[in-house]
């Protein structure tokens, strides 16, 4: 027993061999806590303040499609027009090219012969892209929520980001689904591309 005791204290005494595990081995946290600080200040300095100006930029520089079916375009124009302004949001006026275009609104009915169309514009705008279902009809089907060829929502052909309800939504309404729409972008994350 005093034997075991001696030997086990004599090579607790005895300097590490070379390429022994005890060499490498770290006492305490010390290399973990700096590798731990080193990510945390490169998110700081260099990933929040990229990630803030990417969505500051995509927030005020809205490019809508819209995909008008019923009265609620009369209520886009309204907010299009003078008094209400959309521009101030920064929501700029419609453009020719689905491929640069980044937001989907979409006004009205849509018929089950009209969503292959709808994902095909959807499927056309680059990353990152955002949809607003504006009106009853555009949410739940509206009015013709029985109907055999109304879709009973456009969130069935595409993922819906804001829904402004109403029939037809007063043009108050779609300024506040920018606002919101504009608290999403703002809070979230660039994407990684593969």
């Amino acid at each position: 027993m005093v034997a075991q005791e001696l030997e086990s204290q004599q090579q607790q005494q005895q300097p590490p061999k070379k390429g022994s595990a005890s060499l490498h081995s770290h006492e305490g946290p010390g290399l973990n806590i700096l590798v731990g600080k080193a990510r945390e200040v490169i998110q700081q300095a260099i990933v929040d303040p990229v990630t803030y100006l990417a969505n500051w930029g995509r927030l005020y520089s809205l490019w809508p499609v819209h995909l008008e079916t019923a009265c609620c375009s009369i209520e886009w124009g309204a907010v299009s027009g003078p008094r209400f302004d959309a521009e101030r949001y920064g929501i700029l006026e419609a453009f020719g090219s689905l491929r640069q275009c980044d937001l989907v609104v979409v006004h009205g009915t849509v018929t089950r012969k009209m969503a292959p169309r709808l994902r095909f514009i959807y499927d056309q705008m680059p990353e990152p892209k955002w949809v607003i279902a504006m009106g009853a009809c555009s949410i739940s089907g509206g009015v013709y929520f029985d109907s055999y060829n109304v879709l009973p929502g456009v969130d069935q052909v595409i993922p819906v980001d804001v829904y402004v309800p109403g029939c037809p939504p007063r043009p108050e309404e779609l300024i506040d689904a920018f606002i919101l729409l504009q608290d999403k972008i703002r809070n979230s994350n660039i994407k990684k591309t593969s």
